[in-house]
């Protein structure tokens, strides 16, 4: 995927070592970064928590949350997340393998049987853990949705799409390749996991979402879109993206995230996020043995100190520590987050994306600000 398209978390990866990033920021040198990252050609508003290692929060906010009404953004504002919804899939089906409902080295045609048909790809050697690590090979549709167009969210933005349909968009395209091939993101991946998932279980994916991880640590302003729901419920800074042909910057809150499905659709806070990743991280999740392998990594590329597990980002920092997270992004919203050993956890988010910069420093300032506080002691 392309910085620019939806539930990509190559946005991510930019927080990995960065030239020139602070060590240790000073008191409240993330709210300096912050409003350093907002402004009229940069990110319209941001917002932010921030935990300690001894467990503390702090939330920040900057630029605006409405560009109409020039109103603040919310502190601790429901966003969408786009990407960062694959550790929620990844969940699940982990504990469903915890529980020996599914099994990750199974053929993904055992639990789908004639249903991934991509030129290809042979459905009877993907793995369910190779959907998990996107090593399976299979094409992502959204390349077919949004590549044609130079990454023109518009046409699809009130358009509702099922699963299946999202699948056989993939289905379609001609540049699958043999799993095992190395690591390669393709959103059709956790489509695929999420039909696995409500296969072995009989319940619809987002039911499973809600009851295993949602509600069970008590997540309050974390939700699963309902079908043909396209507003943000409670409060939340609009979300905007770059008109191609007018070039204006419109505000783009109100959509169907349904062509996210289990890979991109769902709606959190940065509060919400840091707890989860804390939950996550301290086995409050899964069993011992279903988060060893979700840490377990394979490098994104050749030679990149950057790896990926089961649904889950490993990050060196320019400090030497190591972080672990899953960022996203959607159109009108752009999320980093991670968190260290030592308990640090942040989740920051904008509200554009990167391609909807003009001043395209922003997005590594961004990056930099991203490092800083995780290295922080």
């Amino acid at each position: 995927m392309t910085a620019v398209l939806v539930t990509a978390a190559g946005a991510l990866a930019l927080a990995g070592p960065v030239r020139g990033a602070q060590a240790e920021p000073r008191r409240d040198a993330f709210q300096q970064g912050l409003d350093e990252v907002v402004g009229a050609d940069r990110y319209p508003g941001a917002l932010a928590a921030v935990r300690d290692g001894s467990g503390r929060t702090r939330h920040y906010t900057a630029g605006v949350g409405d560009r109409r009404t020039g109103a603040a953004v919310p502190v601790n504002g429901r966003v969408r997340i786009g990407s960062a919804s694959k550790m929620f899939a990844a969940v699940v089906v982990l504990q469903l393998a915890g529980e020996g409902e599914l099994e990750l080295d199974a053929p993904v045609e055992k639990y789908l049987p004639g249903l991934v048909r991509a030129e290809g790809v042979d459905a009877t050697k993907i793995t369910v853990r190779q959907l998990l690590q996107h090593d399976s090979g299979l094409p992502d549709y959204t390349t077919t949705m949004f590549e044609p167009s130079e990454g023109d969210f518009f046409p699809y933005r009130h358009a509702y799409l099922e699963p299946r349909e999202l699948l056989d968009l993939a289905n379609a395209r001609e540049d699958g390749r043999p799993a095992g091939g190395g690591w390669s993101y393709s959103n059709t991946n956790y489509v695929v996991a999420g039909l696995i998932a409500q296969r072995v279980t009989g319940r619809p994916f987002n039911e499973l979402v809600t009851a295993r991880v949602i509600e069970r640590i008590g997540l309050r302003d974390t939700y699963v879109p309902e079908v043909g729901e396209q507003d943000i419920r409670g409060r939340h800074p609009r979300g905007y993206q770059r008109h191609r042909a007018s070039g204006e910057l419109v505000d783009f809150t109100r959509m169907d995230p349904s062509w996210g499905w289990a890979a991109g659709q769902m709606v959190s806070t940065p509060g919400d996020l840091n707890t989860f990743l804390r939950a996550l991280l301290d086995g409050k999740l899964l069993a011992p043995a279903q988060l060893a392998q979700m840490r377990t990594t394979i490098p994104t590329e050749q030679g990149s100190p950057v790896g990926y597990g089961l649904g889950l980002f490993k990050l060196p920092l320019s400090c030497g520590k190591v972080a672990w997270g899953h960022g996203g992004d959607i159109p009108g919203y752009s999320t980093f987050n991670a968190a260290t050993e030592d308990g640090r956890t942040v989740t920051f988010t904008v509200t554009s994306l990167n391609g909807s910069l003009k001043d395209k420093s922003a997005a590594e300032d961004r990056s930099v600000l991203f490092d800083a506080v995780l290295c922080a002691k």
